[in-house]
């Protein structure tokens, strides 16, 4: 069967790219080896919220009477958080199935492996049936990067270790969870599990938590945390798991820990192994496809989007990926711009940021102006808060006063940081956004504020 595009990778970048070319009129197949929604929409983005946000009721009731609500014998209810997650993902898969009906692209369920290419096709077996096209789009996504750790894989065998995933369907709050790996996917994990009541240890290589973030703000997220009860041991390596057992190293010393269930959460590696991607030649360097602005690889007519090229692992970068190499597929040149892509971790309370941190902008010789003002200051929050850490820090590029980089901590944070990855996409200066006018009273608000002397 002969098609315009073949999309391999039914998650966030694959199926947004199979529908956008369908609607554009581009005969379009999506090959995917799992469920439509990939690990964001079934086990990673969606889920994960679901289960932050029962957590962040749960723990409303429960402080309910600093607001002057009282609320007796709010439990939660983890049986019920994770059926209702179920339905929530069953939902949008659902939607998400529909919407490439409707638009004409045809879902090959089954792997496909790419064969060559002739007389300007692809070719490619997808679940044991020929496929040509004339373009093609890589999205096959990431998956958990598994360290070496003796006893590791015996350990997922019997369930004392899980991925994320394991986690997401697993039908008990273990009394001891241990979390290796500070970054988005294990603090989320954290959060959950220690308001669900579990005791949690999280075990991170680097001398810091969440990965990129601005480092102030990552110390007070951790703060946080170790005020709610979280324990982290940083600089510290896992090195081996028993029964029960997890052995460590840290400072020098080898210390071991019970615990009845081991998170493996140290980072995601691209899905790039048994494409047949050797057939046509596309490059792979450092274990991803590199892909220029315009999404393409080295190889003429194949694009590569989402988790599978490396440069940003997120459900949004994906679909904006997407939308760019479909539109270079028609011919429309545009591009990816990296420096202003948002991320949040969905902890409570959220963080957010976007462009450039302190450290990221020390480490280019960016000369920057710092300005940043608790939460505090804004009526919002102070309605709406009891003491809570918030925080907003914004860097001004000295000389221009261009914003470069914008970062929070708080409630709505995630919902906020968009306008500040806006003002960045149109190189505005602080200047030009203090001078805006913001809807009163909001946590958004606290951009002009921070900005204003």
């Amino acid at each position: 069967m002969a098609y315009d595009l073949l999309v391999i990778g039914g998650g966030p970048g694959g199926y947004h790219a199979a529908e956008k070319a369908a609607l554009a009129g581009l005969k379009t197949m999506l090959a995917t080896d799992g469920p439509v929604g990939g690990v964001c929409l079934n086990e990673g983005c969606i889920p994960t919220k679901a289960l932050l946000y029962s957590a962040k009721v749960y723990e409303a009731a429960k402080g309910s009477a600093k607001y002057g609500v009282r609320v007796g014998g709010a439990e939660l209810d983890h049986g019920a958080v994770i059926e209702r997650k179920r339905k929530v993902v069953s939902a949008l898969t659902g939607g998400v199935t529909r919407r490439l009906r409707k638009a004409g692209v045809t879902v090959a369920q089954g792997g496909a492996v790419i064969r060559g290419k002739a007389g300007g096709a692809f070719r490619a077996e997808v679940g044991g049936e020929a496929v040509e096209a004339s373009s093609l789009i890589i999205a096959t996504g990431s998956s958990p990067i598994m360290p070496r750790i003796e006893g590791l894989d015996r350990a997922l065998g019997t369930g004392f270790a899980m991925t994320s995933s394991g986690m997401l369907e697993s039908a008990a709050v273990p009394r001891r969870l241990v979390v290796v790996g500070g970054g988005v996917i294990g603090l989320e994990m954290a959060s959950y599990y220690n308001s669900a009541g579990s005791e949690v240890f999280v075990v991170e290589a680097l001398d810091h938590i969440a990965g990129f973030t601005d480092r102030e703000i990552s110390s007070m997220l951790m703060a946080e945390y170790e005020r709610k009860g979280v324990r982290f041991l940083l600089k510290g390596t896992v090195t081996a798991l028993g029964d029960g057992m997890v052995r460590y190293g840290l400072d020098g010393g080898a210390y071991e820990l019970n615990a009845d269930t081991v998170l493996m959460s140290v980072g995601r590696r691209p899905n790039v192994a048994g494409l047949g991607l050797e057939s046509i030649g596309v490059e792979t360097k450092g274990g991803r496809i590199p892909t220029d602005g315009r999404m393409r690889t080295n190889v003429s007519g194949a694009y590569a989007v989402g988790d599978v090229n490396g440069e940003s692992m997120l459900a949004h970068t994906a679909y904006v990926e997407a939308e760019v190499a479909v539109d270079n597929i028609l011919g429309v040149r545009r591009s990816v711009r990296y420096g202003a892509i948002p991320s949040v971790i969905y902890t409570n309370p959220e963080v957010a940021g976007c462009g450039e941190t302190e450290e990221s902008a020390a480490g280019k010789g960016m000369a920057v102006e710092v300005r940043k003002k608790p939460l505090a200051y804004n009526g919002r929050y102070m309605a709406e808060s009891e003491g809570d850490p918030g925080l907003c820090k914004i860097l001004l590029e000295k000389g221009t006063g261009r914003i470069v980089g914008v970062h929070m901590m708080g409630p709505y944070a995630s919902e906020v940081i968009f306008g500040a990855s806006a003002f960045m996409e149109m190189e505005m200066t602080g200047a030009d956004v203090a001078g805006m006018v913001f809807p009163h009273p909001t946590v958004s608000e606290m951009i002009k504020e921070t900005l204003e002397r």
